[in-house]
């Protein structure tokens, strides 16, 4: 499975880089120019793959998806910088100044930007490395490599880049729209810029009914905690009476493997583990067994059933075995599961109290409840009783009537059952104590135990029974306890549907049953919904912290508190691309998918910051408002395009990937595509619509910029 996933991420990271040269080359048109760009990325690759072997990490699904994610955003600022550079190459073919300095020219109207921008994208991951258990080992390597592969990016646009396009790039007297792409663009963007800012507040009003289509969408979203990997195998825990032994566990276990072995072809191996050692991280008695399917390769294409339909087929034949409560999970899944949260389904409602009584009550008034909601699957209810023992209760008026001690028949009884010293035994130098006992059959049976003799002061023997109420009762077999608190779960998977809609449906059925509790008895929800809330509330409030650092960042680069506001004022626009894009490919809010939003926060920003930034310069060199609008976004539009493009193609290959571990890299790379396409059209099109009503071109007014450089 590991090596499947490697080989699936490190594909489309090959693919990814192949279509990014591709669109460097047909968007620039100049095959020595999209060299100097495209050299950026093994010594980007190289920089992040020697601090990897420096600090000790692995090459795995999410340090390698890191590098997915981060192509297009590695040859962000070389674009920027040789795309200038080539510009003014162009412009000056018939100057006296040297390419160096012409190069050294381009190059400082654009690193202050675009080292910002970079840094902006630094801050923007900064929320993941806050993650907690399991989504922090998941999405920590991620974050670390994006951030590795982008300081390398701006080593190598600080080093190598400049000098590459001091020489490779044509110092040619020929026009940028030339490129027959380039043309294309200017023909359709500019006409749409100009109407756009004719109509401005009707181009506004647009993107805000766009903003609110798409935000209106979001109840509609399902929401889980991560995505499932397809592990190519089965895990089934199945529970029995906490009185049942390793024997009887062991030889049902068997016949449970004899019989799915020969009714379904897909599967290759079965490994049964019954019980497991006590110790604290797993523990596991022999009434619970684990039984791991490996499944053949290709058996969907080879046998026509799919793993969700092998389940059912697999649940039907087990149901045959009485006593018995199977869970399904993947191997992986269910031990990830467990060691986490001590719980091995989905979800788990967890009643606390200090009445056993009580909470059974209550589990067995839930457990009916969850099983008929629509996706709950393996409901079962955390076994506790089942577990038999001899209750022996004095009569005290008897006891008295005989003169008997209530400790004579104490010993009596310790002795039958329990064992005592009758004799010791001497062997030369050694010394054995002699333990007498009924046989085990006799031990537990009442009538024997009722008929054992008691001797009285008087002399007279009278039967155990006359004195004593004996009876078999059933006790708790193990009391769980969280937050010292006793607590009883029940627990269940969720099939068919996303674990956000199954909780508040359960929630809201539940909540007559929670209201009538007694005081001191409480529930609380645990399983993988617990770890996608906890994630959720982390992000939550280190998220507007780094957008807070985000805006000081944009202020401190523009000098500008207009510009770095109207920046910031876009960002709910560009996350509209993204919500669509999860919602229309009908995957679920998660983890995965909000990190893919904040990612795409730190993108879109960029972008605003490159325009905004020279807008302002524009300015600063005399241009009035809206000349320095058309202008910028004019000598703009092309590195704008193609550092969008890039990304985007640098994300294709993991977007439609169907091999191992594409499961949790879809979610993310797919808000991300999506939101770039709508942060473009906001880059382009809001952007300056919106700069044009921050900003007059009145007597006096000061210009909200300073010069770069």
């Amino acid at each position: 499975l590991i090596q499947a996933c490697i080989r699936t991420v490190s594909s489309a990271l090959g693919q990814g880089v192949i279509f990014v040269v591709l669109i460097l080359f047909l968007v620039l048109w100049d095959i020595r120019a999209a060299l100097a760009v495209a050299v950026s990325l093994p010594i980007t690759f190289a920089t992040v793959f020697l601090i990897m072997g420096w600090q000790g990490m692995t090459g795995n699904l999410m340090s390698l998806g890191g590098l997915v994610v981060a192509i297009g955003m590695v040859v962000d600022m070389p674009i920027v910088v040789i795309e200038n550079i080539s510009r003014h190459m162009r412009e000056k073919a018939d100057s006296d100044a040297s390419r160096i300095s012409i190069a050294s020219g381009a190059i400082r109207e654009v690193i202050r930007p675009a080292i910002f921008a970079i840094l902006i994208i630094l801050i923007v991951f900064i929320p993941l490395f806050t993650l907690e258990s399991m989504e922090g080992k998941m999405f920590k390597p991620l974050a670390l490599t994006v951030c590795l592969a982008l300081i390398g990016a701006v080593a190598a646009t600080l080093t190598i880049v400049p000098v590459l396009g001091s020489i490779m790039v044509r110092r040619k007297a020929v026009k940028e729209d030339d490129n027959l792409l380039v043309r294309l663009i200017h023909r359709i963007y500019m006409p749409v810029l100009a109407a756009a800012m004719r109509r401005r507040w009707g181009t506004i009003a647009i993107a805000a009914v766009f903003m609110v289509a798409a935000f209106s969408l979001l109840p509609g979203i399902g929401i889980e905690f991560l995505p499932s990997l397809d592990e190519g195998a089965i895990a089934i825990n199945v529970v029995r009476l906490p009185t049942a032994g390793l024997k009887g566990s062991a030889l049902q276990s068997t016949e449970m493997e004899k019989r799915l072995l020969s009714k379904f072809p897909e599967i290759e191996t079965i490994v049964t583990k019954t019980g497991r050692a006590e110790i604290a991280e797993d523990p596991m008695g022999p009434e619970q067994s684990d039984l791991l399917i490996m499944l053949k390769p290709n058996y969907e294409s080879k046998f026509g059933r799919s793993k969700e339909e092998i389940v059912q087929e697999i649940d039907r034949e087990l149901a045959a075995f009485p006593g018995t409560k199977p869970a399904f999970s993947q191997p992986i899944a269910l031990r990830v599961n467990e060691l986490i949260s001590g719980i091995k389904s989905d979800v788990a409602v967890k009643i606390f109290g200090d009445d056993m009584e009580v909470l059974r009550a209550a589990a067995e008034k839930i457990a009916p409840v969850l099983s008929g909601i629509e996706g709950a699957s393996d409901v079962k209810i955390e076994q506790v009783s089942g577990f038999s023992q001899i209750e022996i209760r004095m009569n005290r008026r008897s006891l008295a009537r005989h003169k008997i001690n209530i400790e004579d028949i104490n010993l009596l009884v310790r002795t039958a059952i329990g064992g005592g010293v009758a004799t010791t035994i001497f062997e030369g130098q050694k010394r054995f104590d002699v333990q007498v006992r009924f046989p085990f059959e006799k031990r537990r049976d009442i009538d024997v135990i009722g008929q054992m003799l008691v001797p009285t002061p008087a002399g007279y023997n009278v039967p155990l029974g006359e004195l004593v109420t004996i009876e078999e009762v059933e006790v708790p077999a193990q009391i769980s306890r969280e937050d010292s608190t006793r607590r009883l779960i029940v627990e269940c998977n969720v099939r068919g549907r996303d674990m956000g809609s199954f909780v508040a449906q359960a929630k809201q059925r539940l909540s007559s049953i929670e209201n009538g509790m007694p005081e001191g008895y409480r529930f609380s929800w645990g399983g993988q919904f617990e770890n996608q809330q906890r994630a959720m509330a982390r992000l939550k409030m280190v998220v507007p912290a780094a957008i807070l650092l985000i805006f000081l960042m944009l202020f401190s680069s523009l000098n500008s508190f207009k510009s770095a506001v109207l920046i910031l004022v876009n960002l709910p626009f560009s996350v509209v691309g993204g919500i669509l894009a999860i919602y229309f490919l009908n995957i679920n809010l998660s983890v995965a998918a909000s990190i893919g939003f904040i990612a795409l926060l730190g993108v879109a920003v960029e972008n605003g910051l490159v325009l905004v930034s020279f807008i302002d310069q524009l300015r600063a060199e005399g241009k009035k408002v809206h000349d320095a609008v058309v202008e910028a976004c004019r000598l703009r539009v092309r590195p704008l395009i193609m550092t969008t493009l890039t990304t985007l193609v640098g994300l294709l290959p993991m977007l439609y990937a169907t091999g191992a571990g594409s499961e949790i890299q879809k979610p993310l790379v797919a808000v991300i595509f999506g939101g770039l396409i709508s942060s473009l059209a906001l880059t382009l099109i809001i952007i300056p619509v919106l700069y044009l009503l921050f900003n007059r071109d009145k007597e006096g007014t000061k210009i909200l910029s300073r010069e770069i450089g």
